[in-house]
């Protein structure tokens, strides 16, 4: 269960579609629906379908495809590199590669990479992001223009929010067990424009998206138990919304007239609530050296505070006092795992106001959902799918793919099919709808944690040892 969770994303970082459009390319722009102007695959075993495959090192970020460049993120754990690598759009040729020297590696879960954040490109230049080394900006031609130091973060399991372009500025947010902020950078220099401390705020790994709803153009960003907008120019909070999760992996997908989050971590049920008594019972029972403070060692065994000293331990002393117990003790009650849709507009807490509908089942961990066609799309462990009415909330479907065990890949759709990539590496092909089928699978042989990228019918698919692109030659 912890392994679920905690890949997060990390994962979620590398989850979703692309597009080389005009304008920038980056994590979610197009929030996994790619259109329906061209034609995608219903099989990949076929050679003619595959333009090239080109073998990188590991990582696990999704590519960014913009012009004739396609970006990723490299991680050898052997020679301990981070590196930034730039393929051929046409032929997946390696065009460059730039290495980083570093002499720490922030740690990450078993599952993710130091090199888990989706690339950004604006036409101009390229941005990467790795976690507490910071940020790196290259020319298209792969010369270093300058970096940004961030971090360290406090988090266990390293950093994964993907960097995003909007007007002017490059946006970032970082939510870990401590120091929580939003971040707007001027692309051309890599200077400080604006920076919004979260408060409140935990661990998570949701990216910024910039919602242009029918009444506003907003970012928005989920994280542990709410979720909120922003005004772009100045980072000032305008509206938020209660109710998330503890710890948001996914990303939330819009619509002009609607946005949807679906999120779950373990304890989020309402069937299954973890629990912290009060601090002055704790302390009654469990302070056997009376300093006021609950020691890890003083915890009994299987005690759920005790799986997530970490993160509750915020000014890691090795021992939890009263705020601390506090505060990871309200994240505990008021968690919730659920999906909802959201109108626009309004003005601060917006929960009761403008929430259309809430649902519990069939929720990811990772992966975002998509939003296509009038029905929201969500994929959780174990290849269940369940599509939702995005009006009203109500299920329209829900079944088993292919595809068994965890899903870190989000959801793309486009010309009417669904693609669903499970970490073992099999790939269903699904025809949208409200009742949906299953029309085609393929096991690519090798772990897929990173998202298809889809864009002017390619389709760029990441392993953990190459890229392919398919597509009608």
């Amino acid at each position: 269960m912890a392994r679920s969770f905690v890949v997060f994303a990390l994962l979620c970082s590398m989850v979703s579609p692309m597009l080389a459009a005009d304008g920038p390319s980056f994590f979610r722009r197009n929030q996994g629906a790619a259109g329906d102007d061209f034609a995608l695959p219903e099989q990949f075993a076929a050679k003619e379908q595959l333009v090239w495959r080109q073998e990188v090192s590991g990582g696990i970020s999704t590519p960014c495809v913009h012009g004739e460049l396609v970006v990723l993120t490299t991680w050898d754990k052997a020679r301990k590199q981070l590196a930034t690598v730039a393929l051929d759009r046409s032929s997946g040729k390696l065009l460059w590669t730039m290495v980083l020297k570093t002499k720490r590696i922030e740690k990450t879960h078993s599952t993710g990479s130091p090199a888990v954040s989706t690339p950004a490109c604006d036409g101009k230049r390229i941005y990467v992001f790795f976690g507490s080394f910071g940020l790196v900006t290259y020319d298209l031609d792969g010369k270093e223009l300058w970096r940004k130091p961030m971090g360290p973060f406090q988090d266990e399991f390293g950093a994964s929010s993907s960097p995003v372009l909007v007007d002017d500025l490059l946006v970032l947010s970082e939510d870990h067990d401590v120091n929580c902020f939003l971040i707007a950078i001027n692309p051309a220099n890599g200077k400080t424009v604006w920076k919004t401390p979260r408060q409140g705020q935990t661990r998570s790994y949701s990216t910024p998206i910039v919602w242009k709803s029918d009444q506003e153009r907003v970012l928005v960003v989920a994280g542990a138990l709410k979720m909120t907008a922003y005004e772009i120019k100045t980072g000032k909070p305008l509206w938020w919304v209660r109710g998330l999760s503890r710890i948001v992996d996914t990303t939330p997908v819009t619509t002009p007239s609607r946005l949807y989050i679906a999120s779950w971590t373990p304890g989020g049920d309402l069937s299954e609530r973890i629990s912290m008594e009060p601090f002055s019972e704790a302390l009654a029972k469990l302070d056997k050296d009376k300093n006021k403070k609950i020691a890890k060692t003083e915890l009994p065994e299987g005690s759920p505070v005790g799986a997530r000293f970490f993160r509750i331990d915020l000014d890691q002393d090795k021992e939890l006092n009263a705020a601390e117990w506090k505060h990871h003790a309200n994240v505990f009650k008021n968690a919730q795992n659920v999906a909802m849709s959201v109108r626009p507009g309004g003005r601060g807490d917006v929960t009761e106001t403008h929430v259309d509908w809430l649902s519990r089942e069939g929720l990811p961990v990772v992966p975002s959902p998509a939003v296509y066609r009038g029905l929201l799309y969500m994929i959780k462990n174990g290849g269940i799918l369940t599509s939702l009415d995005a009006r009203t909330g109500k299920r329209t479907r829900r079944g088993r793919i292919p595809g068994r065990g965890s899903y870190y890949a989000s959801l793309v759709a486009g010309d009417g099919k669904i693609y669903a990539c499970n970490e073992a590496g099999v790939m269903s092909i699904i025809k949208a709808g409200k009742t949906w089928s299953v029309i085609g699978k393929h096991d690519f042989g090798e772990k897929i944690l990173a998202t298809p990228v889809v864009t002017n019918g390619r389709m760029f698919i990441r392993t953990e040892s190459a890229v392919y692109c398919f597509g009608r030659n």
